[in-house]
């Protein structure tokens, strides 16, 4: 009676009985990978708690400040309890960050000098951060700072070229290499996401080699996907968005950076100004659901996890290209799926966009967007606009035609929104489902 009870309230939201079928075995085979994510969520939930206990929160750190915002002891605690998450020395946590891209730029900028030298060692950064450098041309690129640019690609198993690492941080006789970044999820490219231990790995040997070097971690979409964070393996800095895993769902906005006091003063000094550096900043009123979202982030990102392996599995099971695959251990939220035709892009955004709480009517299309040198479709009906934490998929409208899933606040909401997708391709003709049990196995959807 209860499955169908459930089941009727699919039908009501528009999911077909033959969409249900394809599912249901994929989802009776998840029971395993589901309880391991759970596992590292309780895990990451009392590392929190303990971080906000260890900085003795207490009611009054809740209300905020306005105008300069001296003497702000909420935000001086909500940076306390991420310094003691992450296990670093220092923490900068502002509503004024707006986006992971400006705390990455708030970053960068504060650490590197007219005349050093920036080395990624993960491939191409992801579209927006090439303005901030100047591979793309920008006004106020770091490229317009006389600070120079290096890069370094991956070997073809996504793994780091450590013998070309060696050669390039060695015959930087000068020492102008001041700042290397690890770039930890795949962003518009179709990779494996680094574990933390291929993170420290990497670093260890860098270190090794170049120890006056900053070693920073864009951490975007990975925070509380594992027990240990890029902090816990020799990062010197590591960089984030409140409105992906961190935030919850419920930070309005915001970012942060954590490291070593160095760093984060030189970002800080970046962020506000010469001679203020952390001691402004007004909190104004939402510093309640910046404490409150970082406290649920563990169980949230364990939804959007979860949503992820399902959607790997059923369109690894249709035959379809997804990075990671359903079975493979995940060490961030994005899924990506190849369909090698725009068609699928747009009818899987479109998916997920129907199946939102918010603007479920719009219909979602490519487009020009800041930072990115191709049109992009963007599907993300959230309570925060842009909210990539909550159920949301997007992708350049390019060639092989990738989509990239995050996000869900809830693994019910998670699944819907990987159902209606499925329904969507199916009444477009984009995609068939196999006969018989479909749990994880290859069919012949490839749109190529």
């Amino acid at each position: 009676m209860e499955e169908q009870t459930t089941w009727a309230a699919y039908r009501a939201l528009g999911i077909s009985d033959e969409v249900l079928d394809f599912a249901e075995p994929i989802l009776d085979g998840l029971s395993e990978r589901f309880a391991r994510i759970d596992a590292i969520a309780e895990c990451c939930q009392l590392r929190v708690i303990k971080a906000m206990q260890d900085a003795h929160i207490g009611e009054a750190n809740l209300s905020g400040t306005t105008g300069y915002g001296y003497d702000d002891i909420g935000r001086e605690g909500l940076e306390q309890v991420y310094a003691n998450y992450f296990h670093t020395e220092d923490a900068l946590v502002r509503p004024q960050i707006t986006c992971g891209t400006h705390a990455l730029a708030t970053a960068l900028f504060g650490n590197l000098r007219s005349g050093q030298i920036l080395l990624s060692v993960a491939g191409r950064p992801y579209d927006t951060l090439e303005e901030v450098i100047g591979i793309r041309p920008s006004r106020g690129s770091l490229a317009e700072y006389n600070i120079g640019y290096q890069q370094i690609d991956l070997l073809p198993d996504d793994s780091f070229d450590l013998d070309k690492i060696r050669e390039v941080l060695t015959s930087d006789t000068e020492h102008k290499i001041h700042l290397v970044t690890i770039q930890r999820s795949k962003g518009y490219q179709a990779r494996r996401t680094f574990s933390v231990d291929q993170i420290g790995d990497c670093i260890r040997f860098m270190k090794a080699i170049r120890p006056d070097c900053i070693y920073m971690v864009d951490n975007c979409y990975g925070e509380f996907t594992e027990e240990k964070e890029p902090s816990d393996v020799g990062a010197d800095m590591v960089v984030g968005s409140l409105i992906k895993n961190p935030g919850g769902g419920l930070a309005p906005c915001g970012g942060y950076v954590v490291g070593t006091k160095e760093c984060v003063a030189n970002a800080a000094i970046r962020l506000t100004s010469p001679g203020l550096g952390k001691e402004v900043g007004a909190s104004l009123s939402v510093l309640p659901r910046l404490y409150q979202g970082f406290f649920l982030g563990p169980t949230v990102t364990a939804a959007a996890e979860k949503g992820a392996v399902f959607a790997a599995c059923c369109y690894e099971a249709l035959g379809f290209d997804v990075v990671p695959k359903g079975s493979e251990i995940r060490h961030d939220i994005i899924q990506a799926i190849t369909f090698h035709h725009k068609e699928g892009v747009i009818a899987f955004c479109q998916g997920i966009q129907a199946a939102s709480p918010v603007d479920s009517y719009v219909a979602c299309e490519p487009a020009p967007m800041p930072g990115y040198d191709s049109d992009v479709i963007m599907a993300a009906g959230a309570f925060v606009s842009g909210s990539s934490i909550e159920l949301s998929a997007d992708g350049p409208i390019r060639e092989p035609y990738t989509v990239y899933f995050q996000g869900g606040l809830t693994w019910p909401h998670a699944k819907f929104g990987i159902l209606k997708t499925l329904q969507n391709m199916h009444e477009r003709g984009l995609a068939t489902f196999p006969a018989g049990d479909s749990t994880c196995r290859q069919g012949t959807n490839s749109l190529k």
